[in-house]
């Protein structure tokens, strides 16, 4: 009775605002406000908040707004560091058994990459440890898959992709798009990737310093993984040896998207693939789309 004259104590607090917005007239959103208005008075009431740390809060929170702009979402660096961007990938695309697992797309995606032939390197300016990446793409019986597009792109040895190097990288260098045979085999030349920090000279890096928490991605490829009739595959592949493979800054690593890096040192084989050390770095891993 008392929510619905619109009083307020701190025992009916989340009643109160749940019941003052319930002329709601989108189902959806009525159903969303009254969950997060909920848990956030549960929040509050358990953390027993001063105003000066509430405040604070609020603070945080402005700060955050103010530094986006048209190339920075301070607030999705939020998402990702909080393991929400994750959480929300895996509940919208969860898997039948034996389907690859998703996660997230990340920020350096560019569309309209170049499409090339099996077997071609993405690196374009020769820089880092060379590596090949192979293996076969099938769906959830085993059969492989013709015809499969495969969108790759990965950061230099340095840490960094094309777009964030203007000038210095060569446009869609380490970018490049792949359509398997009949066999659902593919296969293309790359270098050894590297970890490297998300942006944290804002109010999300600020946090993280304060939790105790480093910035940075285990180093990795990508992968957008598309055939008529599949669910997209939108991954990574990762080093499991990296030094950050267990503290991933945005929670992306799953255990089955480990691949094997093996150090190949055969000078025959390198120089047939054109490489020019004496050594190359080969990685195999399969995919599985899901119908």
């Amino acid at each position: 009775m008392t929510q619905d004259r619109g009083y307020f104590s701190e025992e009916t607090s989340a009643q109160a605002v749940i019941a003052r917005n319930a002329a709601c007239p989108n189902p959806r959103l009525a159903q969303v406000m009254e969950v997060i208005t909920r848990k956030l008075h549960e929040a509050v009431k358990e953390i027993e908040p001063s105003e000066a740390e509430w405040m604070q809060a609020l603070q945080f929170l402005t700060a955050t707004g103010q530094i986006c702009n048209d190339w920075r979402q301070e607030w999705i660096l939020f998402s990702d560091i909080m393991g929400v961007s994750m959480l929300v990938d895996a509940i919208n695309h969860r898997k039948p058994d034996g389907g690859s697992e998703n996660t997230v797309l990340g920020p350096f995606h560019v569309a309209d990459a170049p499409e090339m032939p099996m077997g071609a390197n993405i690196c374009l300016d020769g820089k880092g440890e060379d590596m090949v990446v192979s293996g076969y793409v099938r769906d959830t019986q085993g059969r492989p898959l013709a015809g499969v597009r495969m969108d790759v792109w990965q950061a230099n040895d340095e840490g960094f992709y094309d777009v964030q190097q203007k000038g210095i990288q060569p446009d869609f260098n380490l970018r490049g798009v792949f359509v398997t045979g009949a066999d659902g085999h593919y296969w293309f030349k790359a270098v050894k990737p590297k970890f490297y920090p998300i942006p944290d000279d804002g109010p999300v890096g600020k946090l993280l310093a304060a939790l105790g928490r480093h910035p940075y991605r285990p180093a990795h490829l990508h992968f957008i993984v598309q055939a008529d009739g599949f669910q997209t595959l939108t991954t990574h592949i990762f080093d499991p040896n990296c030094p950050y493979i267990t503290s991933d800054a945005v929670f992306g690593v799953k255990e089955s998207l480990l691949a094997n890096f093996r150090k190949v040192e055969d000078a025959a084989k390198s120089t047939a693939m054109g490489f020019t050390a004496d050594w190359f770095w080969a990685v195999d891993f399969d995919f599985v789309l899901a119908r």
